[in-house]
């Protein structure tokens, strides 16, 4: 047995290793074959290309290199239909990835599995009728998700979200964390996400700032936690320069990516709340049992563009997952140094507040799958199974 796996970012490797750790687990003797990172590489995967010639985003960056990545996602296509496997499995990155799968199909009978489905749930709507065209099933992270897509046709299994079987930092770890940032073993602290890329640290930096002055103020012996990345880090520094002065910024430099991660996962366990912007990141605090504010901005025109487009009341996963409102978002206009410090503060000083947020925390996690098998197992399974049922109906 033998597949064929795109991905193209860095997430998507990580899910990519983790179904081919799985398929080899199910499938003794597997053969991979594709694109990947040096997850997957790990995992047996000879890459095509370097996986980091797809890792573009944004209209201004992608635009001079097009005809680059047009020549790379016709190489790629044409290795799959001259491979023949038992399925193209392609993974996130759906720019690339879906025109891969549509060239594919129409050269081909090759089955196609697209591994996160589209969040059209959320927005545009139509992208699942667009997919269905192309891809033959879908792997899901979130469980509302199946619905929308075999309403169009294309198989979807709802596989769990990787972030709820990711390991949380043990009681040494924390420790270690506070001996490393010399926090008194009793010191509270806070941490304080303002994005991972550039844009949304700049437009976040000075009003997360003041939301924590106002804080600190009511609370002087609290602590800022900013957990980084490396690209970020000056960026970082340079807005924080008023925040308050019990200040801790975390960044991965020099660190190798297992000390990086495990002193993340610290700084999670260890925290009493978060003010983080909109993103995945609300679900990695949830798996961490902290209570969060959530504040996003975006300019003017981009936020009127998107109101007009969204489909639902909230933009925050946890409150999606579990159905509620529990985690208090504050959003463009509304995502203010008052409004941000009042819900902080809600959460430090009222142990009802920090309860229900916990509850749905956990509950959250238990509808994504935490407890179960692991995720790349479970879409192993799936892809397996759509193989089967595949060949009945041939």
């Amino acid at each position: 047995m033998k597949f064929f796996l795109v991905a193209g970012e860095p997430s998507g490797d990580a899910l990519g290793a983790e179904l081919m750790a799985g398929l080899k687990q199910l499938a003794p003797g597997v053969e991979f074959h594709g694109v990947g990172g040096p997850l997957m590489q790990a995992e047996g995967l000879d890459s095509l290309f370097p996986m980091q010639e797809l890792s573009v985003m944004g209209l201004a960056e992608v635009l001079p290199k097009y005809p680059h990545l047009r020549r790379r996602m016709i190489e790629t296509a044409d290795a799959a239909i001259a491979l023949q496997p038992d399925a193209l499995i392609t993974i996130d990155s759906p720019d690339f990835c879906l025109r891969v799968a549509r060239r594919v199909k129409s050269g081909s009978a090759i089955r196609t599995v697209h591994y996160v489905a589209p969040t059209v749930w959320a927005w545009r709507a139509g992208r699942a009728r667009k997919m269905a065209r192309v891809i033959d099933q879908v792997l899901a992270l979130f469980p509302f998700e199946p619905p929308y897509l075999e309403a169009e046709g294309a198989r979807c299994d709802f596989v769990g979200h990787p972030v709820a079987a990711q390991p949380q930092a043990s009681t040494a770890e924390v420790n270690e964390l506070r001996r490393r940032l010399h926090l008194p073993e009793t010191a509270r602290f806070v941490l304080a996400l303002p994005g991972s890329r550039k844009s949304e640290v700049e437009r976040l930096a000075p009003v997360f700032g003041d939301a924590l002055t106002r804080v600190v103020a009511r609370h002087p012996g609290l602590h800022i936690v900013v957990p980084t990345l490396d690209a970020v880090a000056e960026t970082l520094q340079a807005e924080a320069s008023n925040w308050p002065d019990n200040l801790h910024i975390l960044t991965p430099s020099g660190l190798p990516p297992d000390k990086a991660q495990s002193m993340k996962r610290a700084a999670f366990a260890g925290a009493e709340a978060a003010l983080a912007a909109s993103g995945t990141v609300s679900l990695e605090l949830a798996a961490a049992s902290v209570p969060m504010v959530i504040g996003y901005d975006l300019n003017w025109l981009s936020l009127k563009i998107l109101r007009r487009m969204v489909l639902i009341d909230t933009v925050t996963l946890v409150n999606i997952v579990t159905g509620t409102r529990t985690v208090p978002e504050y959003l463009g206009a509304d995502c203010t140094a008052n409004n941000l410090s009042d819900a902080l503060l809600e959460i430090l000083d009222n142990e009802e507040t920090r309860r229900a947020q916990i509850e749905a925390a956990n509950d959250c996690m238990a509808q994504l799958g935490r407890g179960g098998a692991a995720p790349g197992l479970r879409a192993a399974q799936a892809v397996l199974d759509g193989l089967g049922a595949g060949a009945q109906q041939a």
